[in-house]
């Protein structure tokens, strides 16, 4: 292949990584305040937490040109926080509900 070839995919793969990187970098910034919602599961955020030092620090286990491992991490446990907060959303009202049943039989 001619060397100019190579160039012009390294391009594309680095504009890729790029583009991935800010929309992780847009979702990292909207999970802060789940990371101060009450109902939010300790493992969940721990696991954010433990992601975000991950890809901060010079350990990795794919060498660093390559973010692949650090973007991975970063969206499992940007998926552990929103569904962490999708379950506390969808059981809000049910819990609402029952409370205020309870209250309402003099409980």
């Amino acid at each position: 292949m001619d060397s100019s070839l190579w160039f012009v995919v390294a391009a594309v793969v680095a504009l890729v990584m790029a583009a991935c990187a800010a929309v992780l970098l847009v979702r990292v910034f909207r999970a802060r305040r789940l990371l101060l919602d009450a109902g939010i599961p300790l493992r969940s955020k721990a696991l954010f937490w433990a992601a975000v030092v991950y890809t901060v620090s010079p350990v990795d286990l794919i060498p660093d040109p390559v973010y692949l491992d650090d973007i991975g991490v970063l969206l499992v446990a940007l998926r552990a926080l929103h569904t962490a907060a999708a379950h506390i959303r969808t059981d809000e009202p049910e819990h609402r509900t029952k409370q205020l049943q309870h209250e309402r039989d003099g409980g």
